[in-house]
């Protein structure tokens, strides 16, 4: 029974601290580093004029300019950082782990802790970025956490970090005006060599050139975005906007930013992970227990007589028996909140499984309010139970509770009423019979079956899903080796001839809004196969010129053959255009075009990446290149969320088996009371011991087989409902192996027969 409460409190109350975890040490970390409420982005870049009219819109905290570029540490193509300069310190900031605080004019850079680590980089070193054919030289001279890269992704195709390969820094505005400084006098320089000057005079003649309105307009073209800290409603702060700026911006609220939204969406799934399976283990634990209680009683009841006989009072007895439940439930509910301390730990801490997902300075566990009137109620009840089971024992004098336990008279079930019941064999007729007498152990019994399917087809069948997601991603989506970034705003001449030497395929991806909703916008070009735009049966789609493709998370806004419009952010025009499909969008909420549908409607655009099947040691820097991305890099960041997984299905199923070989054991011991009298009769008429186990077997195998019908639709459902509720905004698709089924319904067999074996030894007895 200590167990049962155990495992029950222990794995509801690990699962729940584990969302609340999330929310609070998130929520703090998010509050201390200012983290953005909105993001503004624009194509051709804010000048100091846009910042100060976005800073006087009433409702406006805080605002600053905000550079993030990837950029490639020199000497290894393979390993990148995020750049991040946050112009004004009160909006996206960072907390300083080690070394100098931050200095607005500064000439150092402020690293990731974590990427430091693993590089072995410490305070002092200097690193040498590569950005656009320029060397950057900065010294660390500090160790940080940010939160705006509390999930450092290189891009939304990345669903693990990996630190190993890629981090962020921060740099002061001091020192992006020197970078820029310098690119534009580099850019001066080669112009004035191609037009014949020597080197030195060219570098003389274009310092003389490079006027403080120059600087200040490369400076402007770098600060795409405008972070702010602002509790304005997003429609609010749009029409704010468009008013201040006389043109629409795409308004990115931090509900829908990489960064928070996969943070939350791991609370919230965390909290819909704890509403099913946590619930059904309490909940299993909890009936048993009533039951089991009531078992208790009757077992005692000869003993309760003669304690009243003794002369001792119904109150102490009472109170000794109900004492009995009040302190199992006492002593499991605190080992429970022991096991369930250590699960969340286990999650949500830096050696944890989220530790390789969040990257934080905190991780104190919390505890949602609820289970604490949770736990105490589970105490409370037991000590009812106890309570109330003694109670009926009490009633009438003591030689009425002296009489030994007595099965209640059964009369003739409509089932014995029927003709073919009489030709069954006594076996058959025998565990019927006793089914119907002991409703509240049967019922039990295919509950702790059911439930025991639930929980491993629910766990194993996530894995399936995800290995079945990882597979088409591999081998049904991506067919190159790198994907090649390309810097916003790359001309079409120059973009198209980096196309032709990386022999690759490309896409343009953009910020849309459909009725201000905020999606994306993805012309695509795949002549050569490099990726596949798939189907929602995961086949590859052979794309039309003539319309769009939603992907099943915008399914809702259009039937096929429907109209959509859209509107792309920093313009003012409105596209009309057919749905002619539905697609399978691995990360985005997107809307799909060919370019030659896109070029058919006019629409603006510049390619964002190109898939080649180059090495990315193979390709050259270039000024057009923002980053490179290895296939393989981002598969292993899948493997390490595979690992997350593993761990927590592990634990699923390991709980699941302990709590049904607990419960369908004590379930076992607990009805040889009830069938004490009947066995025995049974060995009186001549029935071996050997016969009265199988008959006993056999009624466990009945349950068995019953409750694996229930539980397997149960669990398919319960899966069904977890990947809606986890992984929705991956789109991924239910898929179960047969090993999956093989080894739920085998371990819940094994696990039954295992607690069948106790009767059989009863029978034996």
């Amino acid at each position: 029974m200590i167990i049962m409460m155990t495992l029950g409190i222990g794995i509801f109350l690990g699962f729940n601290m584990e969302w609340k975890t999330i929310e609070y040490d998130v929520g703090k970390f998010f509050e201390e580093t200012k983290y953005a409420d909105y993001r503004l982005y624009s194509e051709s870049g804010f000048t100091k004029d846009d910042l100060e009219k976005i800073a006087s819109i009433d409702g406006v905290d805080a605002a600053t300019r905000y550079l993030s570029v990837n950029l490639e540490i020199k000497g290894d193509s393979k390993k990148a950082l995020a750049l991040d300069v946050s112009e004004n310190y009160t909006v996206s900031t960072f907390t300083l782990m080690s070394g100098d605080g931050y200095d607005e004019n500064g000439d150092g850079i402020w690293l990731s802790d974590k990427f430091a680590k693993l590089n072995h980089i410490e305070i002092g070193d200097t690193l040498t970025l590569e950005f656009q054919g320029l060397d950057i030289e900065c010294r660390v001279v500090g160790l940080i956490k940010a939160g705006e890269h509390m999930i450092c992704l290189a891009d939304s195709n990345q669903i693990m970090p990996d630190f190993n390969m890629f981090g962020y820094a921060y740099i002061s505005p001091a020192k992006l005006g020197a970078i820029i400084r310098e690119k534009a006098l580099n850019t001066v320089t080669d112009e004035l060599q191609k037009a014949g000057l020597p080197a030195d005079t060219a570098k003389e003649q274009a310092e003389a050139m490079l006027t403080d309105e120059m600087l200040t307009e490369a400076t402007d073209r770098a600060f795409p975005q405008i972070n702010l800290r602002s509790e304005l409603e997003k429609s609010k702060l749009e029409e704010a906007v468009k008013e201040k700026l006389g043109k629409t911006l795409m308004v990115v609220s931090k509900d829908d930013h990489a960064v928070y939204k996969e943070a939350m969406g791991e609370a919230t799934e965390g909290k819909a992970m704890g509403s099913i399976l946590p619930v059904l283990f309490l909940a299993i634990a909890i009936l048993t227990m009533v039951t089991t209680m009531h078992r208790i009683a009757t077992k005692e009841k000869t003993q309760i007589g003669v304690l009243k006989a003794l002369g001792f009072k119904n109150r102490t007895i009472l109170l000794h028996y109900s004492f009995y439940g009040l302190f199992i439930g006492i002593v499991g509910t605190a080992l429970g909140a022991v096991l369930g301390y250590f699960v969340c730990k286990l999650v949500m801490s830096e050696n944890g499984m989220m530790g390789t997902y969040f990257d934080m300075p905190d991780w104190s566990a919390a505890t949602p309010a609820f289970c604490y009137p949770v736990m105490a109620g589970t105490v409370l009840l037991l000590a009812l139970i106890s309570f109330l089971s003694v109670r009926a024992q009490l009633r009438g004098t003591a030689a009425d509770a002296l009489r030994p336990y007595t099965p209640k008279q059964m009369k003739k079930s409509l089932l014995e009423k029927l003709p073919f019941f009489g030709k069954m064999s006594f076996a058959t007729k025998w565990n019927l019979r006793d089914l119907m007498r002991h409703k509240s152990r049967f019922a039990m019994t295919l509950v702790g079956i059911a439930g025991c399917m639930v929980l491993m087809v629910g766990g194993l069948g996530m894995r399936d899903t995800m290995a079945g997601f990882l597979d088409l991603l591999d081998n049904g989506v991506s067919h190159y080796t790198t994907k090649v970034n390309i810097v916003e705003n790359t001309d079409w001449e120059s973009a198209k001839q980096l196309i032709e030497d990386l022999d690759g395929d490309w896409e343009s991806y953009s910020g849309i809004s459909i009725d201000g909703y905020t999606a994306t916008l993805d012309i695509v070009h795949n002549e050569k196969g490099r990726f596949s735009v798939i189907d929602e049966d995961n086949k590859k789609i052979d794309l039309c010129d003539d319309g769009v493709y939603l992907c099943l998370r915008l399914a809702d806004r259009a039937k096929i053959g429907e109209y959509i419009e859209f509107s792309p952010y920093g313009g003012e025009e409105t596209y009309r255009v057919k749905v002619i499909g539905y697609n399978r969008s691995i990360m985005t909420e997107s809307v799909t075009m060919t370019d030659k549908c896109a070029d058919g409607l006019g629409i603006g655009y510049s390619v964002s990446a190109v898939y080649t099947n180059r090495d990315s040691s193979e390709i050259p820097s270039s000024e057009l290149i923002s980053g490179k991305q290895d296939k393989r890099q981002l598969m292993d960041s899948f493997a390490s969320f595979v690992e997350i997984m593993d761990s927590m299905v592990l634990i699923l199923v390991v709980a699941a088996v302990i709590l049904a070989i607990v419960v369908l054991y004590n379930l076992g011991v607990m009805s040889y009371v009830e069938r004490s009298r009947e066995l025995a009769t049974l060995k009186v008429l001549g029935f071996r011991s050997k016969k009265i186990g199988q008959l006993l077997i056999l009624q466990n195998v009945w349950l068995t087989v019953i409750g694996v019908i229930l539980g397997l639709p149960a669990g398919l459902g319960t899966l069904y409902w977890m990947l809606t509720a986890l992984a929705g905004e991956y789109e991924m698709k239910l898929m179960l192996g047969p090993l999956t089924y093989s080894v739920s319904i085998l371990l819940t067999f094994g696990v039954s027969l295992l607690a069948a074996r106790r009767l059989d030894g009863s029978a034996e007895e």
